[in-house]
């Protein structure tokens, strides 16, 4: 059934549109424009994120960070094995899950630290990446309690992800 969404999607709003009088390949045209050059837009913003990620990682930052966090973690109920991955999880999606690949290959993916970390990625959210392709296009520019909002929620989600896993 799936399968079949798109390709109804697609006729129906050329049927709509032929009806509103509406011609649709110039404004799907107009759309495709406006969709480069927003890609151009944030180019700059979504660059600077990735390096900044790729940095992290290969100076060993987040690896030390990890490692004085694990205690903290640990009381939380957050396996320490996870804790870089936690680190690394508001800034990239494509490195944490490179990280939950290495979780699996190490751990397994039936194992506690395992399920945990799939359901900490299932929970959480790539926060800064998404402030800065989303509000790059927009006026905001005062996100004083929506970061620190964000990163309280992640933790809390990755705590309780544990809870459940240790539940389960």
């Amino acid at each position: 059934m799936s399968v079949y969404i798109l390709p109804i999607l697609f006729v129906g709003l050329f049927i709509y549109g032929f009806f509103k009088k509406i011609n649709t390949y110039d404004t799907f045209v107009k759309g495709a424009k406006g969709a480069i050059k927003l890609v151009v837009d944030i180019f700059p913003f979504i660059a600077c994120i990735m390096i900044a990620v790729a940095l992290l990682r290969v100076s060993g930052a987040t690896e030390f960070l990890a490692k004085c966090l694990a205690p903290v973690f640990n009381f939380l109920g957050i396996p320490p094995e996870l804790c870089e991955l936690i680190l690394l999880r508001p800034f990239t999606g494509s490195g944490s899950y490179a990280l939950l690949n290495d979780v699996f290959a190490i751990y397994g993916p039936d194992s506690y630290i395992g399920r945990c970390a799939s359901v900490i990625l299932g929970c959480s959210e790539t926060i800064f990446y998404v402030a800065t392709i989303y509000l790059s296009q927009t006026k905001v520019k005062r996100l004083g309690y929506a970061i620190p909002c964000a990163l309280i929620a992640s933790i809390i989600g990755a705590i309780v992800a544990c809870l459940f896993c240790r539940i389960i």
